[in-house]
């Protein structure tokens, strides 16, 4: 399955996975941009795309930048949504975080989705872990 794709600004900011097989299709940066520490910015990727319905775009970040204290806040692209893919980004490090151009900064995974219906009841069956929450299975 192919997606639509257009791409804003120019060919080389296409998608592209490194690795036949790859999950992610790497994004690339549209701009130049500095990233201060703790500031959140939305960096343009000149890249708009079509996903089928029942898919959805899942925005990851990426293990080079994360290791140098560069963070993609995860987000998700609808297959109703049409304009411009950002990817919303922080900076852990001390000093400003820089960005270039053509850079890849977060992968793109397009994955199934199921849309259950949802319905009211006035009590949930009971399973085996019950409403323990974070840690609950004591390891």
């Amino acid at each position: 399955m192919d997606d639509l794709l257009t791409v804003l600004d120019s060919p080389d900011l296409l998608p592209t996975r490194a690795h036949a097989g790859d999950a992610g299709a790497d994004l690339r940066a549209a701009e130049d941009a500095i990233l201060y520490h703790g500031e959140v910015r939305v960096i343009r990727t000149g890249v708009k795309l079509v996903i089928p319905y029942q898919y959805a775009g899942l925005v990851r970040g990426r293990s080079s930048l994360t290791k140098n204290g560069i963070i993609v806040l995860e987000g998700t692209v609808d297959c109703q949504y049409r304009g411009e893919i950002g990817v919303m980004m922080t900076s852990l490090k001390a000093g400003p975080a820089l960005i270039k151009r053509g850079e890849r900064i977060a992968q793109l995974v397009i994955v199934p989705v199921a849309l259950p219906g949802f319905r009211v009841v006035d009590s949930l069956p009971g399973s085996e872990r019950g409403e323990n929450g974070f840690g609950s299975t004591g390891k």
